[in-house]
């Protein structure tokens, strides 16, 4: 069976007649006596993507990316070049430009390549791109367009899309260490806007993962994505205004545990912790949230959106426990801030493209199930708001307050879910936050494949996800009094 390495070696050596004796003259310009880390990442990765507007095919798109990012690191200072051409002349210029900061001493060298592979592959090697015909692809889209128009008479426009990526990774490190990956990726999504007596309400639906085109075909994907944006709009049609002020809010299970991302998973990422701007800094042992609360980054879920066979500086991903029973356990790590910091990656070394650095990044981040029933949780609640999915939000790491917008959501009134409300904006510090769930939900579910993370400018997909949870005392922002 072909290994990741031989696609790696078939992508980007012999197309450029490279050998792995011109890697070592590569390090030779990248090593000196004070570097602690340097890497070579080769990545070459092709694009498509469709999309339906009034009933047609409006775009469709096909494109390759292909290049090497070349690292040097010494202490806190790091080099990096990047072009977009695999030639030897090309690496080695690069090479002297990302060590151009620490060129002072003796050069280093890497005498022999140990091909590395993962302990386990989280997804296949085929190529999604080739898994549908253009006539299935084409049709998934109209599928979805007739259902979504079919389900509701209120609906006036479906956007519906498909992208499907192929990436080959090569990593090369100071270690003499080469790892590869093959990674799929495909995402569909449909956005519907829906209008009656003059109010207009949209909403979207969508999955994905780290498998091939195909997965759209079964188990009628087209209607379940159809069908939950169509519903979403329609509740948010009949909705009243939300009100404002402090109460009880259960945030749903699934893709609400965005917030739990970006409220909390942020703050746990490594740089901010290694330069004290996060507010989680320095707390290891500490109590931060309630009893019951366990989170976790996991990239070695099969198939998630967010899952990696290895990161992108060649480590292998790792569940990683980053708060449990309430007490924060650890952070994510890359190789540069767990070498300064005196540890180890735990495989969260990621990167958007060749044409940028690594830095700690989140995978999949949960948290992890509790006891009781969303039916009991809810019933628990005399009266507060059910927040079933979320929009998006802004976070603040250093201090860790965040601004969410629910994108449906409802009244607990007695105990019983009452009428939708509208515009409901959820307002609240992330490390307080996790003091105030009194109740966790035993229905955890992880999100449908829809996340991307934005970073310093660098986008990269994601899993979240969390079980029903009561937070008491919140604060809701709406146009409405409580």
């Amino acid at each position: 069976m072909k290994q990741a390495i031989d696609f790696a070696r078939e992508a980007f050596f012999a197309p450029a007649g490279l050998t792995e004796h011109n890697m070592e003259q590569v390090f030779s310009h990248l090593l000196n006596k004070d570097t602690t880390l340097a890497d070579l990442y080769f990545q070459s990765a092709r694009y498509e993507s469709w999309g339906l507007e009034e009933g047609i095919i409006k775009s469709g798109s096909y494109s390759i990316e292909q290049g090497v990012g070349v690292r040097s690191v010494c202490g806190e200072q790091t080099g990096f070049a990047y072009s977009g051409e695999i030639s030897l002349p090309a690496l080695l210029e690069s090479a002297k430009a990302a060590s151009a900061i620490s060129r002072a001493g003796q050069s280093g060298s890497v005498n022999a390549w140990k091909v590395t592979a993962p302990s386990r592959h989280l997804y296949g090697m085929d190529d999604p791109l080739d898994s549908l015909s253009e006539t299935d692809k084409i049709g998934f889209l109209q599928q979805i367009d007739s259902i979504a128009r079919a389900t509701s008479p209120y609906v006036q426009q479906v956007m519906a899309s498909m992208v499907a990526v192929h990436e080959i990774i090569l990593i090369m490190d100071e270690s003499g260490r080469m790892t590869a990956d093959v990674r799929p990726l495909v995402r569909a999504n449909v956005s519907v806007i829906v209008q009656r007596k003059g109010e207009t309400e949209s909403a979207t639906a969508g999955g994905g993962g780290r498998f091939n085109l195909d997965f759209f075909l079964n188990g009628d994907k087209a209607r379940e994505y159809a069908e939950d944006a169509v519903r979403k709009a329609l509740i948010n049609l009949d909705a009243s205004a939300a009100p404002a002020g402090s109460m009880t809010v259960v945030l749903g299970n699934g893709w609400p545990g965005v917030l739990l991302h970006e409220a909390i998973g942020h703050g746990l990422e490594g740089d901010f912790n290694r330069k004290g701007t996060s507010a989680f800094a320095g707390r290891i042992g500490e109590q931060v949230a309630a009893k019951g609360i366990t989170v976790v980054d996991d990239g070695t879920l099969e198939m998630r959106r967010g899952s990696l066979s290895v990161d992108d500086e060649g480590t292998e991903t790792q569940c990683t426990t980053l708060i449990e029973d309430g007490i924060l356990k650890g952070y994510m790590f890359d190789r540069q801030n767990a070498a300064l910091m005196g540890t180890n990656s735990t495989g969260n070394g990621r990167r958007q493209s060749y044409a940028h650095l690594p830095m700690p990044r989140m995978t999949n981040t949960y948290m992890r199930a509790g006891g009781h029933a969303a039916e009991e949780i809810i019933a628990s609640v005399d009266k507060g708001i059910y927040a079933a999915n979320f929009s998006g939000g802004q976070v603040d790491i250093t201090s860790g307050k965040f601004v969410f917008s629910a994108s449906e959501a409802y009244m607990i009134e007695n105990g019983k879910l009452g009428r939708p409300i509208k515009n409901a904006t959820l307002i609240g510090n992330g490390p307080d936050v996790l003091t105030r769930v009194s109740m966790i939900g035993n229905d955890l579910q992880l999100d449908t494949g829809i996340g991307v993370c934005g970073k310093d400018g660098q986008s990269v997909p994601v899993g979240v996800g969390q079980p029903t949870l009561r937070i008491d005392g919140l604060t809701v922002g709406g146009t409405a009094t409580a």
